[in-house]
């Protein structure tokens, strides 16, 4: 495990109201400063993926969803809720952790303890 690895910690942001997405649907939201798109699907289930698609920037929070994926609304692009791997060999997204606490959505973020230039150089880039 690298220093920055161990220097991270993982900061919990309130984003809104569970009732704010309608199951089955998607919504954009900020935490800690970066967008994100949180999904309720049918069951009740919370996720949270990074907002925009890694192909062509599309509106992730806009696209379709079942138990096992997420469909970017621009070009049918299908990612893994439990990774964000792409089942059609897209670049990956971003997945969080996300659950509810008395009603609010709470996203979990991972916090670098480093700027970005700061932390390549401290990764040896």
């Amino acid at each position: 495990m690298s220093l920055t690895e161990e220097l991270r910690t993982t900061t919990a942001h309130a984003v809104g109201r569970v009732e704010e997405v309608p199951p089955g649907e998607g919504r954009a939201f900020v935490a800690g400063g970066v967008q994100v798109a949180v999904f309720r699907l049918r069951d009740g289930s919370l996720h949270a993926t990074q907002a925009a698609c890694p192909h062509a920037g599309g509106p992730l929070a806009d696209g379709q969803t079942d138990v096992d994926v997420l469909v970017c609304p621009l070009h049918l692009y299908a990612y893994r809720w439990t990774d964000g791997a792409s089942t059609s060999g897209a670049a990956p997204i971003r997945v969080y952790p996300v659950h509810e606490v008395d009603g609010e959505i709470v996203v979990e973020m991972q916090d670098h303890p480093f700027p970005d230039a700061w932390q390549a150089q401290a990764e040896g880039a």
